[in-house]
């Protein structure tokens, strides 16, 4: 609040001036809206005399740095595989630079404002300072609108484009206001379907993985051996959820019935971020949360599980809030994200994002928790949203973070989702595609930041055993299909882009494509093919044993194939530390340097948008990734690795 006022009571200063001059040979567009923002209507144009705060993002300093030097410490032919920073030395690599704030105030002197009107912020991430309409239009050479939501009253400001000097672009991230309007399509998505109620035959055994899949029937998939009786107290799983319920006696039933070598009450830790207390009854959400527990156990134990809860009441139960993710989980995880900046977004967005203290009933009355947790070595996340939910500025600050944590040796492991090629049905599209014709494929995030590993479907077909290879998870009956495909905003990273171009190269796709920033309203394409391709890997995901709310279920979706695969990387970390090596980090390129380690899907399809999706091939593809699990072919490789 004292920011504001600082800058507010400048507004008396300011100049009005006319409409905007003709645009400099020397500038040039900035930021520019692709597609419509869905929901919301441009009406009419702001006053010009009208006070406006403007944010100016600096672009961090070392980014390219970063990104080299997290492929020099996660490939394996690297002399640093495995030389990790420590937090001080990620949260200082990303600081802007001295050029870039002199460069930026120049540009802002040159037009006519001064120096005096200008606030840095303590964090150095972004310049502040207060303008009329005019002055702002004058400056980054375009008119500024009123946009207003057709579901509720919220009304913002916003442009269809911006621009600056060439010279300075690339110390700019992002202008505020911009391009940008919140995101419109709602809550944050747990990857996984609905628990089907089903009779529990005690007897069954591996002839029956087609129609159940127990714990029994994972291990013998990827051929997983017990684990060591001494564990390192410090190797715990962690998995994020959104929310906490309480599932101590499904768990028992769980053990009692599937997992005789677990004791009684067996729990996990607990961390909550934000007062993620215990959620009123809501048994979906329930059997999710045990699902994750249940599939993790029997492969990890007796090492620790830790959960992230995260959120409060409110924020987990408003169906009608319209949500960012992970910006408080990542807070509290890192206290320096609290306040980082990059793409003119600095610290959490409070048009998506939780803010705290929450006055709300049930609402987290401490302040936003800040660096109050360490990471786990491993995270397991099966929660989501599609590309086009969010604004493009507000993922790629994120996927920063993923960025950073790799860079300190944590790997983040993310379902890639259950709509095939496309994303969950909504208000603004009735089959969950892109375009004007939904025939677009949809693209899932965080799955298409390039910094995360994120994990597709498999299941057993009828008639097929845990000891054959599995295909991919396709089920017509309820929809669900693996969720893959190619990113419309993060291109090809360097470790995929062998493998991508093989796909492409081998498989005969009967759709069109289109690459870079195509404008999704006319384009006669279906998908991205210079995007970043994912998934990386797979495991399990369909017809999984379950005990939730006190019944026996099966349940399916990417939300189990990644515990599963998470599981399996922590057992590999506790390997490693066995014998005096260290985690795994950012764990992809390893993996498609050494494709063999995995077990090739080549079977299926991931249906979506009308179409048959995407195919399976030998080698990596948008479905299956390079494949399932091989636990012993992993362990070999891994440990042999500095």
């Amino acid at each position: 609040m004292r920011f504001l006022l600082s800058l507010l009571v400048l507004v008396p200063e300011l100049a009005v001036f006319g409409t905007t001059a003709a645009l400099p040979s020397s500038y040039a567009v900035h930021e520019s809206r692709i597609v419509d923002p869905r929901n919301w209507e441009k009406t009419s144009k702001v006053s010009s005399s009208l006070p406006i705060i403007v944010r100016i993002g600096l672009t961090p300093s070392n980014l390219h740095k970063a990104e080299d030097s997290l492929m020099d410490m996660s490939h394996p032919d690297s002399v640093n595989y495995g030389k990790y920073w420590t937090a001080q030395q990620v949260t200082d690599t990303f600081a802007p630079s001295d050029a870039t704030v002199s460069q930026v105030l120049n540009w802002l002197r040159g037009n006519g404002i001064n120096e005096t009107r200008v606030i840095q912020t303590e964090n150095m991430g972004w310049l502040a300072f207060v303008a009329s309409a005019s002055e702002l239009e004058s400056l980054v050479h375009t008119e500024y609108f009123y946009y207003s939501h057709n579901q509720n009253s919220k009304t913002v400001i916003a442009t269809d484009k911006y621009h600056i000097p060439e010279a300075i672009q690339q110390h700019i991230d992002y202008i505020h206001p911009g391009i940008r309007v919140a995101a419109g399509r709602g809550k944050i998505q747990r990857f996984g379907n609905p628990g089907q109620t089903a009779q529990w035959h005690p007897n069954g055994d591996l002839a029956h993985c087609d129609q159940v899949i127990t714990p029994d029937c994972i291990k013998a998939l990827y051929q997983i051996p017990a684990a060591p009786s001494v564990v390192n107290a410090k190797n715990a799983l962690g998995i994020f959820e959104e929310g906490y319920y309480d599932v101590k006696e499904d768990l028992n039933l769980f053990y009692q019935n599937f997992s005789l070598s677990i004791p009684q009450n067996t729990q996990p830790n607990v961390s909550f971020v934000d007062q993620a207390l215990p959620a009123a009854s809501n048994p979906y959400a329930a059997g999710e949360f045990s699902l994750d527990v249940e599939l993790a156990y029997p492969i990890v134990y007796p090492q620790k599980i830790t959960l992230f809860p995260t959120d409060d009441t409110y924020y987990v139960e408003n169906s009608s809030y319209d949500s960012g993710f992970f910006n408080t989980f990542l807070d509290a995880l890192d206290g320096s994200y609290c306040t980082y900046c990059a793409y003119g977004e600095c610290g959490d967005d409070p048009d998506l994002d939780p803010i705290y203290p929450d006055s709300n009933s049930g609402g987290y009355n401490g302040t936003l928790m800040c660096g109050a947790y360490e990471p786990t070595n491993v995270i397991s996340i099966s929660y989501g949203l599609q590309e086009d939910d969010l604004p493009v500025a507000y993922q790629k600050r994120q996927c920063n973070e993923w960025l950073k944590l790799g860079l300190q040796g944590i790997t983040v492991l993310v379902a890639s989702g259950d709509a095939g090629v496309g994303g969950p049905a909504g208000d603004d599209s009735t089959n969950g595609c892109l375009g004007s014709q939904g025939k677009i494929f949809s693209p899932a995030f965080p799955n298409t930041c390039p910094w995360i590993t994120s994990v597709g479907a498999t299941k057993v077909y009828p008639g097929h055993t845990a000891f054959e290879t599995e295909s991919a998870a396709n089920d017509p009956s309820t929809g669900f299909a693996s969720g893959g495909g190619f990113s419309n905003i993060y291109p090809v990273p360097q470790y995929q882009a062998a493998a991508v171009a093989r796909y492409f190269e081998t498989t005969n796709l009967p759709y069109a494509s289109y690459s870079g920033e195509a404008n999704l309203n006319t384009t006669s394409g279906a998908y991205n093919s210079s995007g970043r391709g994912y998934p990386d890997v797979a495991a399990n995901g369909d017809n999984i044993a379950v005990w939730a709310n006190g019944k026996f279920a099966l349940e399916g979706g990417t939300s189990g194939s990644t515990p599963i695969f998470a599981s399996i990387v922590n057992r590999l970390v506790e390997a490693r530390m066995a014998i005096g090596k260290g985690r795994l980090g950012f764990i992809a390129p390893a993996l498609y340097a050494t494709p063999g380690v995995l077990n090739d899907v080549t079977n299926g399809t991931n249906p979506g948008c009308g179409t048959e999706g995407f195919y399976t091939a030998r080698g990596w593809d948008p479905v299956s990734g390079l494949g399932t699990p091989n636990f012993p072919k992993m362990l070999a490789y891994f440990l042999a690795l500095d």
